[in-house]
C-alpha cells in the first residue's frame, strides 16, 4: 500500500478533484467515449461542480481525496454513501466514484481508496452497490479482484444532449455484520 494521506474532503480541494475527475475521465474511457466529448471536459466546470458539492451540507455522501504525504496536491478522491438507486433499501450504501491520476493507476492508491470506502460503507449500511461502465474492462476488474459480483441490474443514462450513451453495470458487495 502506498504512503497516503486520505482525509475527507473540504470545498478547498475542488480545483484538485476537478483537475483528477477529468483527466481520469479522458485516460480511462479513451476509446470507450467518443474522443469529442472527452476532449471538450472542462476542469472548470467540473470544479463549480465539485464547489457547490463540497459546499452543500446536505448532501449525504463523503468524499475522500488522497494525497502524498507532505503534498496538497490531490492524486485521488473516491465518493459514498446511501444508494441512489430505485430499488434500494435503507441499508443499501454505495460506492459512487473512484477516480485517480493516471500517474497513480496500478500503485495501490485505488485499493487504499477502495478500502477507505469499504469501512464507512460498513459502518452504515449491510450491502453496498457501484455502477461501471460495462465496457470498462480495467475498472470492472479492480473491483472484481476486491470481491465485487454483478447482480444482472443494467441501465443506459446519456450525457451530452443524447450524444453519449453509457451502459453500465451494477456490483453488489456484501458487508459483513
Amino acid at each position: 500500500m502506498p504512503d497516503l494521506v486520505i482525509r475527507p474532503a473540504t470545498p478547498a480541494d475542488a480545483p484538485g478533484i476537478a483537475t483528477v475527475h477529468v483527466g481520469s475521465w479522458q485516460a480511462a474511457y479513451a476509446g470507450l467515449l467518443p474522443e469529442e466529448f472527452l476532449s471538450g471536459l472542462s476542469v472548470e466546470a467540473r470544479e463549480q461542480f465539485w464547489a457547490a458539492n463540497l459546499a452543500d451540507t446536505s448532501v449525504p455522501h463523503t468524499i475522500l481525496t488522497a494525497t502524498p504525504p507532505g503534498s496538497a496536491t490531490i492524486t485521488g478522491f473516491a465518493v459514498f454513501g446511501p444508494s441512489r438507486d430505485d430499488d434500494a433499501t435503507p441499508h443499501t450504501g454505495e460506492l459512487s466514484s473512484i477516480y485517480l491520476l493516471p500517474s497513480e493507476w496500478g500503485r495501490g492508491m485505488g485499493r487504499a481508496l477502495h478500502e477507505e470506502c469499504v469501512r464507512g460503507l460498513a459502518a452504515q449500511f449491510e450491502v453496498a452497490t457501484l455502477w461501471v461502465l460495462s465496457t470498462n474492462t480495467r475498472a470492472r476488474g479492480f473491483y472484481e479482484r476486491a470481491g465485487w459480483v454483478m447482480d444482472g441490474t443494467t441501465k443506459v443514462e446519456t450525457m451530452s444532449d443524447g450524444a453519449v450513451t453509457l451502459e453500465e453495470v451494477r456490483y453488489r458487495l456484501p458487508l459483513g455484520g
